[in-house]
């Protein structure tokens, strides 16, 4: 029997990884593999699913960028999946067709463009009562549960609670209130008893609905601003879709946003960046992306890890403009105090949540 030794190891060692190379998925091979998952036979119940996988990436928790994985999902009419529990956090968009989620006691109908969240512990299943398949991309955080060992799924779960059950207020008084709560010095430091560290104050996380007939509307505010050409704008032409949930990290889920951006014809942005990783999805339109020196082109249809983490990068709109659905584990970052960002490599590297935000000039812009 071999003896388990803990090491000693320098610390160039455990130096940073370099960055996983940004790259496209040409739509033709999405579209060439929902037709073969549509041709599989299936047991009822089970899920027509691929995940899109960089080369890069190894196990546990293979994926397209480092902690955030991306399943292709399609649902032929009449389908029903299987009911499942898992404690990754999902947000998903519809690619075409339109289908049920039943997440949570709750059910979210939607169709092409709708983006919808999956929380954690949520019983959820798919069912397409419509008369054409439907195709979706989900974004998850399972690859970073798998990679900590803590990663929990469960298909038919025996007992579903409602989404709303835990949330509800004690009518009794909470153990925890009688528990050790002292300051320690005078700068706001504090010792708690135990009764705190399994009694944490509720904020209810529910499925929510994004629908494209409500968020396109606003899209040509985005579109527009600084003018008809946009020249004039340091910003980004981006929308989030925000979950109250997560407060101050400004998510769709707690680790990631999910963004639709609507550039208008011709619009270049300038290079930056982050910490967060960065995926899109274009479905309309087309550009190009520079991306650690290396130019990319892309189309509608198109999938691309467009920002791995730290990497210099700048996108572009072609001549009739683009939208893009960009999944980034902002939230994450900003929960993990890592969030770094620099909006202009002439800027200051700025620690988003912890110091003063960037300020673009659309004060200036409103006010003329």
């Amino acid at each position: 029997m071999s003896e388990n030794r803990l090491l000693f190891a320098p610390e160039d060692s455990i130096a940073p990884e370099p960055f996983w190379p940004a790259l496209v998925m040409p739509g033709e091979e999405i579209e060439r593999e929902i037709a073969r998952l549509a041709s599989i036979r299936l047991t009822q119940g089970a899920r027509r699913r691929s995940f899109i996988v960089h080369p890069d990436s190894t196990q546990p928790g293979r994926s397209l960028a480092p902690g955030i994985e991306v399943a292709l999902n399609v649902l032929l009419p009449g389908e029903k999946t299987t009911l499942r529990l898992e404690n990754a956090s999902q947000v998903s968009f519809c690619m075409t067709g339109s289908a049920i989620c039943n997440v949570g006691g709750r059910t979210l109908m939607f169709e092409m463009f709708d983006t919808w969240n999956i929380p954690s512990m949520n019983a959820y299943s798919y069912e397409n009562n419509g008369s054409v398949p439907t195709a979706f991309l989900s974004y998850s955080n399972a690859p970073l549960l798998r990679k900590l060992n803590v990663y929990y799924v469960e298909d038919n779960p025996v007992t579903v609670g409602s989404t709303d059950a835990g949330n509800k207020k004690m009518e009794s008084k909470r153990a925890r209130d009688l528990s050790l709560n002292v300051p320690i010095g005078s700068d706001g430091a504090s010792l708690l008893g135990y009764e705190y560290l399994i009694d944490i104050d509720v904020r209810p996380s529910i499925p929510l609905l994004w629908p494209w007939k409500e968020v396109s509307k606003h899209l040509v505010e985005v579109e527009h601003l600084g003018g008809a050409n946009s020249s004039g704008y340091r910003g980004r032409h981006v929308a989030i879709l925000y979950n109250p949930a997560t407060g101050r990290r400004i998510g769709t889920t707690h680790s990631f946003f999910a963004s639709i951006a609507q550039f208008p014809p011709g619009r270049v942005d300038i290079p930056h960046r982050h910490t967060s990783a960065a995926i899109n999805y274009i479905f309309a339109g087309s550009g190009w992306s520079k991306v650690d020196s290396r130019t990319f082109a892309w189309k509608s249809g198109d999938l691309m890890l467009s920002a791995p983490g730290w990497a210099v990068h700048n996108h572009a709109s072609g001549n009739e403009g683009c939208r893009i659905l960009t999944v980034q584990d902002h939230p994450l970052h900003i929960a993990n105090e890592s969030l770094i960002w620099q909006e202009s490599l002439k800027g200051p590297i700025v620690k988003l949540g912890s110091e003063a935000g960037i300020q673009t000039n659309l004060g200036e812009i409103i006010a003329a």
